[in-house]
């Protein structure tokens, strides 16, 4: 399998122009995020990859700092944030266990918790860099609740293993809702707000308040 920073770093053109599969959940998971978000804070994104949510939250905070593991991916924000004159925004390569220095408000983590092997490592460094009462707010893939979906989980569990193989696909951990979630209560958390979106078979959307 393909370490991180290359398979990344080789599908970000690809990735850049592909369309988000469902804009209404986007949408939708948009607009919750901007609730918490006022115009003095200081905002991190985790694998913001070409820092396409960043650049839409910018005109909302005071200053966001987009983080990723890919510059190539990093390279076409970057481009994005200064062709539309952008410029509370920056962009640094990191390791999600290995953010820059804080405090922050609010750390946002979209789309990238599953893609993450060591999550109790990535969720301390999230909880280290946040101001105390501070907020991490975070959409991820879980395995769908009440069984629904388990066709879907049977094939990830086949396909997954012989596509990262040949480079074709990157590292998913495939957990629960509940592991999800007990993994972020024991890092200092608490949950302010949770969901399922779409309601069938989406992403858990969570919202958590850093309390230790």
């Amino acid at each position: 399998m393909k370490d991180a920073v290359t398979f990344w770093d080789g599908i970000a053109d690809k990735y850049s122009k592909t369309p988000i599969s469902d804009m209404e959940s986007y949408e939708y998971t948009l607009n919750r995020t901007r609730s918490y978000l006022t115009q003095s804070d200081r905002v991190l994104e985790v694998g913001a990859g070409t820092g396409r949510t960043a650049l839409s939250l910018a005109s909302q905070v005071g200053e966001i700092v987009v983080t990723d593991l890919s510059d190539a991916m990093l390279d076409v924000g970057r481009a994005e944030a200064k062709a539309d004159g952008v410029e509370n925004i920056s962009f640094e390569r990191c390791d999600a266990g290995a953010l820059p220095e804080g405090p922050f408000d609010v750390v946002l983590a979209h789309n990238i918790l599953h893609l993450i092997d060591d999550l109790d490592g990535s969720l301390s460094a999230m909880h280290r860099v946040l101001k105390p009462g501070g907020l991490m707010i975070s959409k991820t893939f879980c395995k769908p609740e009440g069984g629904g979906g388990s066709f879907k989980i049977t094939m990830m569990r086949l396909i997954l293993p012989l596509m990262q193989m040949v480079g074709k696909a990157p590292f998913v951990a495939i957990r629960s809702v509940a592991e999800f979630e007990a993994a972020i209560w024991a890092a200092g958390f608490e949950t302010v707000e949770t969901m399922t979106v779409p309601k069938k078979g989406g992403s858990r959307y969570v919202v958590a308040r850093k309390i230790a």
